[in-house]
């Protein structure tokens, strides 16, 4: 029973009506700085399916606070119009509704124009991850900013949300004054722990001027960086502490790691090798120290985990930002009680955090819709029910069968395997990966809900498709390993697939030769090293997992560090003997030799299986040939999200 997940929250003169948090997260669906119909339609989906509490994105506080092209901006008084629409559609489904007030002082990715901006900092300190090297803030800067703050909060005021949260997490702005290693100031906000304190401290006695009583004011606070010249975990308690001993806080949001780092900045959003509730006992230590409410964040995916958060005392609400991305209706469905109604989130990082950084808006792979309400938000009934044929159970094939049922439309998935799944039953087999099988996991109770029939075992060719004569058949077959010409005589050769099914290699050194640069490659060559191999590492890119998103791709790059998997990057497979492999340089077309290789494995991509479509058209006369829809890796190979999209356009076109 979830019976204190669904209990109010009084927070400052804002009452939340349950503990669901989605905390404050960039979208990339702002404009010129402006709120946008697609920012609105996002947020109002989450406060349909009955989130407690929504804290929009970062707004800056100040001009010098644009970090990024697509920032939202709350300087000016042009921005309250936006605002107001958000909250208006947040408030029509009874859900609480905060901003977040930002400056990130050196941390800044981009600007409009593609031109390098001037940033600001506590001190002229070089950032490591995005190489800024800033300016230190004039004194007057640093007033024009504090009261940046509090003006902002008026707007936002008048904009009619309940609360305001200022950003003192992930070594952004507040964390830079208070770390000694990047403030180095000589003046009243440099040097003892209380002129370090100063600047945060009078951005919250401003903002509380002008709104305390009107909205509640939190601070949101990394306690501990993942990095040892970073915010130390000491500092930031003692900093809340002081904090709301002053009377400055309505609440505290807790975090982990930073943005100045590589290895710190994979905590923002953790992956999905990191444990559930991982920033649990961070959140603890805040609320053993402070008499506000206190939101954690960090892999909460389930209710039940969150109701575990609040049962075990460690935080009085749960961030559950990604589950909301991935399942907006997730608190609904707790409600009732229906826990396996609930999409889970899997943690992959590929269409939220990754299209975030790709600058683009952010969405999910196992929910398409996220990010596009306004094209997908409303499931229309299909004006005529038809039968519909769908040739593979991997993940096209069941989300296209899945809308379609949905819609109303009759619906058979046949797959040749045994299990339903297509590739993600391989992905999941994986190091750190097991939780990607919940892709499937999830598509298969939706399918089961949608009353949609599946047949495995059987594969469907033209007799079959004459046999059932549906009105439409969805071609989701999938791809195979590519295996280009190669030179590879008297070699011991074996594709990702046969390596990650558990196929045997002979004992001695292994090289796997890497096209893509996702997660095959370089999860089979943890895999391998796991099971006691010497393995080399040969990609196409300058890195290994040079395609996927960065939190992720880190923590496999620590692992081929930690096994010693040597990589030899920038190189192609030219071809293999009995125990030398024989590369190409991809820029000077060098040769590259690795001696002593024992066994070759390939993950060089993956070619469509098309033969069906190919078989209908000749086969059926065309006044008996259903309409043929080929989606997913069958019409070109690529990732998992592009087959979930696909196959949700198809359900809601057919």
């Amino acid at each position: 029973m979830l019976t204190r997940l669904f209990t109010p929250l009084d927070i400052g003169p804002a009452r939340l009506p349950n503990r669901i948090v989605s905390t404050g997260h960039d979208t990339v669906m702002a404009e010129d700085g402006k709120v946008t119909d697609r920012l609105v339609a996002y947020h109002r989906a989450r406060a349909e399916g009955g989130a407690g509490l929504i804290v929009l994105q970062v707004g800056g506080v100040h001009d010098s606070a644009r970090y990024t092209s697509h920032a939202l901006m709350a300087d000016t008084d042009d921005c309250v119009e936006g605002y107001a629409r958000l909250a208006d559609a947040v408030h029509e489904h009874g859900t609480t509704v905060f901003a977040q007030l930002f400056h990130g002082g050196a941390e800044v990715m981009d600007t409009a124009d593609g031109a390098l901006g001037v940033s600001y900092s506590a001190s002229a300190v070089p950032t490591e991850r995005f190489r800024v090297f800033p300016r230190a803030m004039p004194r007057a800067l640093v007033r024009e900013v504090v009261d940046g703050f509090a003006a902002a909060a008026v707007r936002l005021r008048e904009a009619g949300l309940d609360g305001v949260e200022i950003v003192a997490s992930h070594g952004y702005l507040p964390a830079q004054f208070l770390n000694p290693a990047t403030n180095r100031r000589t003046d009243a906000y440099g040097g003892s722990w209380q002129n370090r304190l100063r600047f945060l401290r009078e951005v919250l006695e401003a903002t509380g001027a002008a709104v305390r009583g009107d909205l509640a004011v939190g601070l949101r606070i990394s306690v501990g960086e993942a990095y040892d010249r970073g915010l130390g975990a000491d500092d930031a308690l003692r900093a809340v502490t002081e904090l709301d001993a002053a009377g400055l806080l309505d609440y505290v949001s807790v975090t982990h790691g930073t943005s100045a780092t590589l290895a710190g900045s994979d905590h923002i959003v953790p992956p999905m090798t990191m444990a559930p509730l991982c920033t649990a006992p961070q959140a603890r230590r805040v609320k053993e120290a402070v008499s506000v409410p206190v939101i954690a964040a960090g892999r909460i995916n389930q209710p039940q985990d969150a109701e575990l958060l609040l049962e075990r005392g460690d935080a009085d609400a749960a961030g559950m930002t990604r589950a909301l991305i991935c399942d907006p209706q997730l608190p609904a469905y707790a409600r009732r009680g229906d826990l396996d109604g609930i999409r889970a989130c899997i943690g992959c990082n590929q269409a939220c955090i990754g299209h975030f950084h790709a600058g683009h808006p952010i969405s999910c792979i196992q929910r398409p819709e996220t990010g596009r309400e306004e094209l997908y938000g409303l499931l229309a009934p299909a004006r005529r029910a038809r039968d519909v044929l769908v040739a593979g159970a991997g993940p096209a094939g069941l989300k296209a069968a899945v809308v379609a049922a949905q819609r109303g439309h009759r619906v058979t998935v046949y797959d040749a395997a045994r299990r339903p799944g297509g590739q993600v039953l391989l992905a999941q087999l994986l190091p750190g990966r097991a939780e990607f099988g919940g892709a499937v996991t999830n598509l298969l109770e939706e399918a089961r809900r949608a009353s949609v029939r599946i047949e495995t075992g059987v594969a469907v060719d033209a007799e079959l498709v004459r046999r059932q004569a549906p009105d439409a058949v969805v071609v989701a077959t999938g791809a195979r390993p590519y295996r280009p010409d190669l030179e590879t005589a008297e070699a011991t050769v074996r594709d990702a697939w046969e390596v990650i099914g558990g196929a045997p290699l002979p004992r001695g050194r292994v090289l796997v030769a890497d096209w893509r640069g996702d997660w095959t490659a370089i999860g089979v060559a943890v895999l391998l090293a796991e099971r006691g191999h010497r393995v080399v590492l040969a990609t196409t890119g300058y890195q290994a997992g040079e395609s996927l998103q960065q939190y992720t791709r880190d923590e496999l790059l620590r692992q081929l560090v930690r096994h010693k998997v040597e990589t030899v990057p920038l190189t192609r497979l030219y071809g293999a003997d009995a125990d030398t492999v024989y590369l190409q340089h991809v820029l000077t077309d060098e040769p590259v030799i690795v001696e002593n290789v024992a066994s070759v494995v390939l993950a060089l991509g993956h070619e469509p299986v098309t033969g069906l479509a190919e078989q209908i058209e000749q086969a059926l006369p065309e006044a008996e040939r259903p309409q043929v829809h080929l989606i997913g890796d069958c019409l070109a190979p690529r990732t998992v999200e592009e087959a979930v999209l696909e196959g949700m356009r198809l359900g809601h076109a057919l």
